[in-house]
């Protein structure tokens, strides 16, 4: 990436800084969608968010969809440069945009919030039109949406690379779980400034494409703070530099594609110390850097000891660490936690368990430290596998809370983790499908978290083959690694993988709310039991292993009809292996 010259000389050169003082104060407007990154904190194990199944706002449908000012562009670099005031908690700044055409066009689609002022956009170094998207509810003529369209002076050709430099300022308003960008102070009273905006979107506090499906390549991250301080922000550390003025410049640089909410500053006085990790099957080495409060250092030093076993287990089912050129750091903030990339922040008190929970409520999880284990699977799982719509997360919360089991099993085998998939029965609701609808913002319930990593249990015990299964996740993985994808995509190759038609068993699980029910009805004068699964997916038809204890036999119920099977037993007698299969189980002639 080409560099601004001149420092911060630069922004003064397009009138950023002028206007601090008279940042705007308008308060953040709500979204219809909800935030859920990190299961349990927001709304209590289990339970749905308030607002699940409201309209989406007018910003969440320009957000969510991926209209034809977007789609003619592909976004190659960010270079955000950006001053952060803990005074007056201000921001002042600019990003550097950098795309490749892929249609002609002479519009493109960006987003920040209006909380926040834009200065002035330029275009080949010079200034260019730019205009925020209407309200059709809004009667003063101000516009209150997040999303703005840049107008160049010609046409764009498809193929061609062109950069765009939006320079803005003011107030970030503190909104969301985990604030959004939030100004707050350590124990002994200095500034403790951090990021975290997943469910509100980056545009909360800087001007990018703000959607999933288009990740830059590579990004430069820039932030001058009071002279004391350090930014801790994604992607490897560059340098820090004295700008003579009271501040410290530090810049990082991120080698792979990340998403926006990804994106993340950490400012405070943190107290930073390192380590290497070598791959325990290809010698890969991994730089591991930590960062924490001085009034926490000792308890950090031994909590963080915990990531190479972390580390050791993740990429022994899945492969190298995926952000080598960058390295892993965790970082405490004054929250639960969030997976940005290779930069995981970590809030949960140096505890074991969740907050000192037992998570699962089964006794494994105070084993180890939920947030180390969960939000770094993301790195994996969210971060080098990314979902190209907010909808799809699921890609993202089930995969990775599936891999919390991995863990336990690579610790303590898989007797224990499959208690501690078992664990999360009780917080599933099936209320509502997995997969609310595309191109909206919307985001799923919590179920995505843990029916998700139980229907991926359930796949296991379907495919019936360990040493197979684990060479699937090995290279499903890898397929899809760096890449966006939707659910179709997971479908497709595990179509693929196992020759088995799959697609009734992923729409039943993620696009219907009730799990299937195995119906049982037992003829005591035949000596036989009927079995069928009653689904709302017509046609699933799970094979599934019942029977005596020790000596199941495999069936393929399906919804049409029933089948039976020889059963002499008593009926309550009959298992039905539910460890290992997310489903219901009734008797009788019905369904439900």
């Amino acid at each position: 990436m080409k560099k601004l010259t001149g420092g911060w000389m630069r922004l003064a050169a397009i009138g950023l800084l002028v206007g601090m003082a008279a940042a705007q104060t308008q308060t953040a407007l709500p979204s219809a969608q909800s935030s859920t990154t990190t299961p349990g904190v927001k709304v209590g194990q289990g339970a749905q968010p308030a607002d699940a199944g409201l309209l989406p706002t007018e910003d969440d449908l320009l957000r969510g969809g991926y209209g034809p000012y977007r789609a003619n562009n592909h976004v190659l670099f960010y270079h955000l440069t950006l001053k952060v005031d803990p005074a007056s908690q201000t921001i002042a700044g600019a990003n550097v945009v950098r795309f490749r055409m892929l249609k002609d066009g002479s519009k493109m689609q960006l987003e920040l919030t209006p909380v926040l002022s834009i200065d002035r956009v330029l275009f080949e170094g010079k200034p260019v039109r730019w205009n925020r998207a209407v309200s059709t509810a809004g009667a003063s003529g101000v516009s209150n949406l997040r999303t703005f369209y840049v107008e160049f002076p010609r046409e764009l050709k498809a193929g061609g690379v062109y950069e765009v430099t939006v320079a803005y300022h003011g107030h970030p308003v503190k909104q969301g779980r985990f604030g959004g960008f939030n100004f707050d102070e350590d124990k002994e009273g200095k500034p403790w400034i951090t990021t975290a905006c997943e469910g509100q979107g980056a545009s909360v506090w800087w001007p990018n494409k703000d959607q999933w499906r288009d990740r830059p390549e590579g990004m430069e991250i820039d932030v001058a703070v009071p002279d004391g301080l350090m930014d801790v922000s994604n992607g490897r550390f560059v340098a820090s530099k004295d700008l003579g003025d009271g501040y410290t410049e530090w810049e990082w640089r991120v080698h792979y594609p990340i998403n926006n909410y990804d994106v993340a500053l950490n400012i405070g006085e943190y107290q930073h110390w390192s380590g290497i990790h070598v791959n325990q099957e290809t010698g890969q080495q991994t730089t591991l850097d930590y960062y924490a409060l001085p009034e926490d250092l000792a308890k950090a030093k031994v909590q963080f000891q915990q990531v190479p076993l972390m580390l050791d287990a993740y990429e022994h089912y899945f492969g190298e660490y995926p952000f080598d050129k960058d390295g892993y750091k965790l970082i405490e903030v004054p929250y639960a936690g969030m997976e940005h990339q290779s930069a995981v922040a970590y809030g949960n008190h140096f505890e074991n368990g969740y907050y000192g929970r037992d998570w699962t409520g089964v006794g494994i999880s105070p084993r180890f430290d939920f947030i180390i284990i969960h939000e770094s699977g993301h790195e994996w799982f969210g971060n080098a596998i990314n979902a190209a719509d907010r909808s799809d997360m699921w890609i993202h919360e089930g995969w990775t809370t599936y891999m919390e089991s991995l863990y336990v099993e690579y610790r303590w085998g898989k007797a224990d983790a499959i208690k501690y998939l078992n664990g999360l029965v009780p917080k599933v609701r099936n209320r509502q499908p997995v997969i609310p609808e595309h191109g909206i913002n919307a985001e799923p319930t919590e179920d995505q978290y843990f029916k998700g990593a139980l229907m991926i249990n359930t796949l296991r015990t379907v495919i019936d083959d360990d040493p197979k299964w684990f060479a699937d996740l090995h290279d499903f993985y890898q397929h899809f690694k760096y890449q966006s994808i939707m659910t179709e995509d997971v479908v497709a190759w595990w179509n693929q993988r196992t020759g088995m038609d799959l697609t009734p068993f992923f729409n039943e699980y993620l696009r219907h709310a009730a799990i299937p029910v195995l119906r049982l009805k037992f003829d005591a004068a035949k000596g036989t039991v009927a079995y069928r699964w009653c689904a709302d997916e017509p046609d699933f038809a799970m094979p599934i292993k019942i029977g005596k204890s020790g000596s199941l036999t495999l069936v393929t119920p399906v919804t049409t009809e029933w089948r039976t099977m020889p059963w002499t037993e008593d009926p309550d007698s009959l298992v039905v292996p539910h460890a290992l299969y997310y489903i219901g189980e009734q008797t009788g002639e019905g369904c439900r």
